[in-house]
């Protein structure tokens, strides 16, 4: 269905036309089916499906219709403080001529300007549950003048201990009849529909069929391969396909931070995120993975959810996800609202027993591809001495360091590097240092050479292979 064909206020038909959007996908047609008729809805929905501006359409058609001075102010409940602030990006965006008041809040920042801001007067209020309820406590948020509710990534938040706030939250707000109500979630699970049971208004429930779990414009790829060479085979992607730009996920913080300095010894710029780094440094990383400062983000799932980059062309799963809905977040950042983008996935022997849950979630093996030999590229970060502290603290940030600036793709690919396989520091050709093994075998192990692979060549200069 297209946008022009809803029955939406002309201003508004305008601003989406603006933004670029033309066809609805499918959880927005959906769901605007309903909240345009001021409907409560639960939908289930993952990342990436255009969910943010059908609950944006929905808020700014209802205070179009109602007029500015009877308009109620809407609120936006996020986990996070970078979902939040993706909202009042999209938000901004969708009202490019400044019609309503838009302001976003979370913690870790200062109360001055976020007290002016409320004093003001505000039509939409994004932000953080704990945030919200610190400022309701203090008087100057108003629950009981909400017209319009959204609960975005409600698993999230449940996950992330916010129940008994958002709870608190929910008491204090009109009841349910009083107020349109949304909350979306990546799966309705029982808690979901309870919570939506007990404070929404009779919700129809809309959830997505299972062959739309994943998103349909990401090619994905799973590579079998030993946990020792995984950088070697990434380096191998990156110079084959020459992204440009890419999300990196790993699941510990210190194999972010390590694995970012290791990408800009090899030539590459980037940088890491993760939860460590004081809130002005993470919303400097993203501002500045965004406007396309550097090109390699390697992050933690602190930015599975709510981070949009428009463009993002790979997102690499360097480890497999522990949590099966984690896939589909990560893989979500691209091919976003009907883009195409590339998802490649390692399954290495310390994380490929999480890829049988991945598969039975999406419903659909993830097409294994065999890393031939001469993908696996040198890594030339082999016996560098360990980065200054003020490096680490800055997730990656380093004065004059080795990574690269943005321009084409050709002078984002580093040179002087030899191509072929083989162990981290190899100097090509095939085969490993210390032995490689065969190909194929179990899940989470390729086999390809590289140091501490068992069995294979032999180890030492006369096998005519490298060493490390």
């Amino acid at each position: 269905m297209l946008f022009s064909e809803a029955p939406l206020d002309p201003r508004l038909l305008r601003d989406i036309a603006d933004r670029g959007y033309t066809e609805m996908t499918a959880v927005q047609e959906m769901t605007l089916e309903r909240t345009l008729r001021g409907e409560d809805v639960a939908v289930q929905s993952q990342t990436g499906t255009g969910k943010t501006a059908a609950f944006l359409i929905t808020i700014y058609q209802k205070m179009y219709r109602e007029g500015r001075d009877k308009r109620k102010t809407a609120l936006v409940i996020a986990p996070t403080r970078e979902l939040a602030a993706q909202i009042e990006t999209e938000a901004k965006l969708l009202d490019p001529r400044g019609e309503f008041r838009v302001a976003c809040f979370y913690g870790g920042v200062g109360y001055d300007g976020q007290l002016k801001k409320l004093a003001a007067g505000l039509d939409l209020i994004i932000g953080t549950p704990g945030r919200m309820l610190d400022l309701a406590d203090r008087g100057v948020l108003k629950l009981k003048d909400i017209g319009v509710l959204v609960i975005d990534e409600a698993d999230r938040l449940f996950d992330m201990g916010f129940l008994p706030d958002l709870r608190k939250l929910l008491r204090r707000m009109p009841p349910p009849n009083a107020r349109q109500s949304m909350l979306y979630s990546a799966t309705l699970n029982l808690l979901s529909q309870s919570i939506a049971y007990e404070y929404l208004n009779n919700p129809a429930t809309i959830r997505m069929t299972p062959e739309q779990v994943t998103v349909d414009g990401v090619v994905q790829e799973l590579y079998k391969v030993k946990s020792h060479i995984k950088d070697n085979l990434l380096l191998g992607i990156l110079k084959r396909d020459t992204p440009r730009n890419a999300l990196i996920f790993t699941n510990m913080r210190h194999t972010a931070e390590s694995l970012s300095r290791r990408l800009k010894l090899n030539g590459y710029s980037t940088r890491h995120l993760t939860g460590d780094l004081t809130q002005a440094e993470r919303e400097r990383v993203l501002d500045d993975f965004k406007s396309g400062k550097f090109p390699f983000l390697v992050a933690t799932d602190v930015a599975a959810r709510g981070l949009h980059i428009d463009g993002l062309e790979m997102v690499i799963n360097y480890d497999l996800p522990q949590d099966c809905e984690n896939y589909v977040h990560r893989i979500g950042r691209t091919a976003r609202a009907g883009a195409t983008g590339k998802s490649v996935s390692f399954a290495c022997e310390k994380f490929s027993q999480h890829l049988d849950a991945i598969e039975g979630y999406i419903g659909a093996k993830v097409p294994l591809i065999e890393a031939p030999f001469e993908l696996f590229a040198r890594d030339a970060s082999v016996g560098a001495p360990p980065p200054p502290e003020r490096e680490r603290r800055s997730g990656g940030r380093s004065r004059g360091g080795s990574g690269r600036s943005g321009g084409s793709r050709d002078s984002r690919r580093p040179g002087g590097r030899s191509g072929g396989s083989g162990g981290r520091g190899g100097s090509g050709g095939h085969g490993g240092s210390r032995g490689s093994g065969g190909s194929g075998g179990s899940r989470g192990s390729s086999g390809h050479g590289g140091r501490g692979s068992s069995g294979g060549h032999s180890r030492g200069p006369s096998s005519g292979h490298s060493t490390r």
